[in-house]
């Protein structure tokens, strides 16, 4: 039976797809006025089972309770009439609209029959001072940033008065700064009564702001700890096994630079950025949010144009703007935006694992399909890549296994430099370890990375130097020993002198 302050409640909830059972009689409820965490590796069920309290998916059996009596949930509307709202980890904004438009689609304030602009943008002004962002309420949402575009879905949430917030990942694109602000709105959201349905991959957030912690693994609920649980309890109870080392760096010797970049500028967003990566060699890109790390990252791969500088491979020099001449040369890319910009959602994992190798296994104008059928089965399954089978739609894996199909195709197309943007963001600790060994079997057989990441610790883990842009401009280097999270910091809130102040702080890069 449900207590008087259980808000909801799950019961014996099944949930199977073709091929796969994403939840196998999962039980879960929430209190009034707690931040209930939900961990669990990508593929456990975590996904799913919020798109079933949200209305995305029908459950096949099993029951949902909201204070003590059963509910069906069809649809979004249902959902927002027993005050749920979902914070989904990939973004539901529209982006030609503006940032109020999309705070209240839907439920735009009205007088005299016509939308109440002067009302609605009022409103969502407040909202996003509340959330602590500073947005335009008048802004196209295709201009903000990832990070900016994360706090307009908390103040959309908001906008709800729901009384069951769930929030998938909130954290994963936010800075240490952003992240206590994102702490102190949910703090005051649990002490008006809200439950919350926290999910994370940052085992330290769990303590600083959840009450209990469900863990699911493989579709089913293996256990209900405290939020003060032991981290590698934790761990634990996700993966069914212990990890010994979060961040298991190997070094092996370096050798000749593979990438060399001098003097890269792009007026108005970057500076005079030179740095290079040597063959064996993993360089940690980090920054704040708005630095311009994946902005370098972009133009070096040829994707987004630059002004003055060059980009060199092994000593020969690229086309600029040319992504074809970047991948000729042998860069990869794997962008912090796996879904819009990595991936074609609606394809295969085979399809999707050829994308970079299709035209070189193409003969007079027909596909080795065979071939390229069998190097997808041996990438995948050298990755680990959980699925029904390569015929599978990418859309339908977890997040941690998308990650992986997105690796893997610059493994299929031996890329010998690899520009990892945002690597393990939404991955849970077993997937990520995973990533951390394949990076040291790319360095150890002389491939070159490097590694941009807002998870700081990653950053220190994982590089053998650290690059550390501030502003836009490169504002310092350090060695592997040298790097702290004290001196990473220290450089990423610095300019370089007066006059970068003066010219690029007023741009808010």
């Amino acid at each position: 039976m449900s207590s008087p302050e259980t808000l909801l409640r799950i019961e014996g909830i099944r949930k199977t797809f073709p091929g796969v059972v994403a939840l196998d009689g999962v039980d879960f409820d929430l209190r009034r006025g707690e931040v209930h965490v939900l961990l669990g590796e990508n593929g456990a069920g975590k996904s799913t089972l919020i798109k079933v309290l949200s209305g995305v998916h029908a459950p096949d059996d099993g029951r949902v309770l909201a204070d003590g009596k059963e509910v069906r949930i069809h649809g979004a509307q249902d959902a927002e009439r027993l005050g749920i709202a979902t914070i989904h980890q990939e973004f539901t904004l529209v982006p030609d609209l503006t940032v109020a438009e999309n705070i209240f689609l839907g439920r735009q304030p009205r007088r005299y029959g016509l939308v109440d602009r002067k009302r609605m943008e009022a409103e969502a002004a407040g909202l996003l001072e509340r959330v602590g962002v500073r947005v335009s309420p008048r802004a196209k949402v295709r201009e903000l940033g990832i990070a900016q575009l994360q706090m307009v879905e908390i103040a959309k949430a908001l906008s709800l008065d729901a009384r069951v917030l769930i929030m998938d990942e909130p954290t994963a694109v936010l800075t240490s700064e952003e992240v206590e602000k994102l702490f102190s709105i949910v703090r005051t959201l649990r002490e008006t009564g809200v439950g919350i349905v926290f999910i994370t991959h940052h085992l330290e957030e769990i303590a600083a702001v959840g009450d209990r912690v469900t863990v699911l693994r493989d579709g089913r609920s293996v256990g209900r700890v405290p939020a003060g649980t032991p981290e590698d309890e934790l761990v634990r109870l996700m993966v069914g096994r212990s990890i010994e080392a979060q961040y298991p760096r190997t070094r092996p010797g370096t050798g000749e630079p593979l990438l060399t970049v001098r003097g890269l500028t792009r007026d108005g967003v970057f500076h005079d950025v030179s740095f290079e990566v040597r063959a064996g060699e993993v360089v940690g890109l980090a920054g704040l949010v708005g630095a311009g790390r994946t902005e370098v990252a972009r133009a070096v791969f040829g994707a987004d144009p630059y002004d003055r500088g060059t980009v060199e491979v092994g000593g020969t020099r690229l086309a600029r703007h040319d992504v074809n001449a970047a991948l000729a040369a042998g860069i990869g890319l794997v962008p912090e935006d796996r879904k819009g910009q990595g991936l074609l959602l609606d394809a295969s994992v085979q399809d999707n694992l050829g994308l970079v190798t299709l035209r070189s296994a193409t003969r007079a104008g027909l596909v080795d399909r065979a071939g390229q059928r069998a190097a997808a089965g041996r990438i995948a399954e050298k990755l680990g890549v959980r699925m029904a089978g390569l015929g599978q739609q990418v859309r339908t894996l977890s997040g941690g296994n998308q990650q992986k199909v997105v690796i893997g195709k610059w493994l299929l197309a031996r890329a010998r430099v690899l520009i990892l943007d945002e690597p393990t963001r939404g991955i849970d600790v077993g997937a990520k370890v995973e990533i951390y060994q394949l990076i040291n079997e790319l360095t150890a057989a002389g491939h070159a990375v490097l590694m941009i990441s807002s998870d700081l610790p990653e950053v220190l883990g994982m590089s053998d130097r650290v690059l550390v842009m501030s502003q836009g401009r490169l504002a310092g280097e350090l060695p592997a020993d040298e790097a702290t999270q004290d001196a990473v910091m220290a450089l990423a809130v610095s300019t370089t002198n007066t006059a970068t102040q003066n010219e690029e702080g007023s741009r808010g890069l």
